[in-house]
């Protein structure tokens, strides 16, 4: 490799390592221009620029690249995350479909079970769906159950099976199987990130359900008297899973600015991770709802019914966010700069969620300003609501 190819790679790897960006994005365009067949450039270009917020350029940065490698699947499954992120949702799900024989993903091996659907008709055929990803996209994507249902199929949605009484709320003829058991018998089997692109989907045709989970009437009945009825009541979700370090903001930071606002009470929607941080905040600025919240082996039912009490929720990017907006409750979402492909690039709404409001940190970093910014907006809502 040339001498001065190498020395800008090692810089655009030292910069992007730092958090530096643009510079490092810099530093790899230097380094492609001087040998236009290098894969590590162009590919690295077109990744800090995803990084730096700027995914139109990365999508050409990784069309400069599948130029001279047309099979180089981590770039298709990148070029499609900033498609998406950019709002071309049928151009960016088509080329999700390079995600199956990308790392990370080509080690399932469901993408290889027989009778996969490629779209022809359903009707009269039972039809598994099986998960990708994580909790949220499974409450996210999972509406394209419904979608298949009404073709005239049986749906089969495998799910882990701590999930099967929360999903089970959202059709009365959904059939959920367990994802860590052995496939079911079935006609045909797709996998659940197939979906929005097998159904052609675009901003304007996002299926529209504001509401398709269902919190248990038990369980609200249960914590309406505990969480009470005085004051507005934010319900807070801040810390996913070690994953979800980067989308997890500091409660600290959040409460101490929402709970300014008069009238506003605080109630923590936390479940395992970030507990702690509960116990470095004055006491009563944030209700804990105890041991006896979701302490079974049924995931999120009593976040549901919680939820369904408070007046708001205010969540990062993790799956309470999507039990909060599928059932349609207002959820205000606090996300990093640059945020995932499923919240868009620079809107404030989301056509998959009518009841989500997005906060963009103003700067990479920055939960301080966004939540500035959500305790002003927050403090409006209240005056309105009380006037």
């Amino acid at each position: 490799m040339n001498e001065s190819v190498l020395g800008l790679l090692r810089e655009g790897d030292a910069h992007y390592a730092a958090g530096r960006f643009d510079a490092a994005a810099a530093a790899y365009h230097q380094a492609f221009a001087v040998d236009p067949t290098s894969l590590a450039a162009g590919f690295n270009a077109g990744n800090a620029l995803k990084q730096a917020g700027r995914p139109r350029e990365a999508i050409a940065a990784y069309d400069a690249v599948l130029a001279i490698a047309p099979g180089f699947a981590m770039a298709h499954h990148n070029r499609a995350t900033c498609l998406l992120q950019v709002g071309d949702l049928a151009a960016g799900f088509r080329e999700y479909e390079w995600r199956k024989v990308s790392p990370g993903f080509a080690d399932d091996s469901r993408y290889e079970l027989p009778r996969q659907w490629r779209n022809e008709n359903p009707a009269g055929k039972t039809v598994y769906i099986y998960p990708e990803l994580f909790q949220g996209d499974l409450i996210q994507f999972g509406r394209y159950a419904a979608v298949v249902e009404r073709l005239g199929a049986k749906v089969l949605l495998g799910a882990p099976k701590a999930m099967h009484a929360l999903l089970s709320t959202m059709s009365p003829t959904l059939t959920l199987v367990d994802s860590d058991g052995p496939p079911p018998d079935y006609d045909l089997c797709v996998a659940l990130m197939s979906l929005p692109g097998l159904f052609g989907t675009t901003l304007e045709t996002v299926p529209k359900a504001p509401r398709y989970l269902q919190a248990q009437a038990e369980r609200v009945a249960r914590w309406r008297p505990q969480i009470g009825t005085e004051g507005v009541k934010v319900g807070v979700a801040w810390q996913g899973s070690a994953n979800a370090a980067q989308r997890s903001f500091p409660l600290a930071v959040a409460a101490e600015r929402l709970a300014r606002v008069p009238g506003v009470r605080l109630v923590s929607l936390q479940k395992v991770n970030g507990l702690e941080q509960l116990a470095a905040l004055p006491a009563g600025l944030v209700q804990d709802l105890g041991a006896e919240f979701d302490p079974g082996p049924d995931l999120f039912v009593d976040t549901a019914a919680a939820m369904i009490c408070c007046d708001l929720v205010v969540s990062a990017d993790t799956s309470p966010a999507h039990v909060a907006a599928a059932l349609s409750r207002p959820t205000w979402l606090a996300i990093p700069t640059p945020g995932d492909w499923r919240w868009l690039d620079d809107r404030a709404d989301s056509p998959w969620y009518p009841s989500v409001r997005i906060f963009r940190q103003p700067a990479p970093g920055d939960w301080a300003g966004l939540f500035d910014a959500m305790a002003q907006a927050l403090a409006s809502a209240v005056a309105t609501r009380q006037t």
